[in-house]
């Protein structure tokens, strides 16, 4: 269900002092907006924050990006960081901005040296054929995913839906990513730390089992030229 609009969020985003209004002005320079360099993580469609802020409060060793294009769920993330880091610190390691996932390479450069991106429960564009080239992980946004990654750079991903989960396992490894960890039911795994997120937590309630993996970029793989054009075309 898509968000009401609500009036407040722009105002109160930018009056933030971790909000970023024009982040294309950030190209190449977000390692240094931050007070401490720190390994960089970027979440691509970061919603209301629910587990973004969890997740930066907790790791305070990383500095977070979080992303996503509607400014009325960004002023909902933007508040709950300020409630999950009251009492504790200021919020020193997390900046919200918003912009196109698919144009990333406008905003992110490989001087950036990313660590580590999340794309959680994304749009799976299921309904035709022609749609999957809008998927977050589409061979064309793993392809400029790779030139902002540092060398073995990791993608963490997660869904709740069974063809993009697959579709994405043969996506990751036609782009040069090994596959270092999965499953396909994430809160019976073990796997530790699992920040949820407010999707996360309604598919689990209504017995949808979370799929789960952890892509690692091998740094030698050299992309075809028709790979690259077939996921430009695609």
């Amino acid at each position: 269900m898509r968000m009401r609009v609500k009036k407040w969020a722009r105002p109160e985003l930018l009056a933030c002092p971790f909000y970023i209004p024009e982040p294309g002005e950030m190209r190449g320079k977000w390692r240094s907006a931050f007070s401490k360099d720190q390994p960089l993580h970027i979440e691509l469609g970061c919603g209301k924050g629910v587990s973004t802020c969890q997740m930066a409060l907790h790791e305070k060793e990383n500095n977070f990006v979080a992303v996503d294009l509607i400014t009325s769920v960004l002023g909902v993330a933007k508040r709950n960081a300020e409630e999950a880091y009251r009492g504790v610190r200021e919020v020193d390691n997390l900046l919200l901005c918003n912009f196109d996932i698919e144009y990333i390479d406008s905003f992110f450069a490989p001087e950036d040296q990313v660590e580590r991106i999340y794309i959680s429960f994304c749009n799976p564009w299921n309904q035709r054929p022609k749609q999957a080239k809008h998927r977050l992980t589409h061979p064309r946004q793993l392809l400029k995913y790779r030139q902002i990654l540092k060398d073995e750079g990791e993608i963490y991903f997660k869904t709740d839906d069974d063809k993009l989960f697959k579709d994405s396992i043969s996506y990751f490894e036609s782009c040069g990513f090994d596959i270092a960890f999965i499953t396909y039911d994430l809160h019976e795994s073990g796997f530790t730390p699992n920040y949820e997120t407010e999707h996360e937590k309604m598919f689990t309630k209504e017995g949808i089992k979370i799929k789960f993996l952890i892509a690692k970029m091998r740094a030698d793989f050299h992309v075809p030229d028709e790979t690259s054009e077939n996921a430009q075309e695609a």
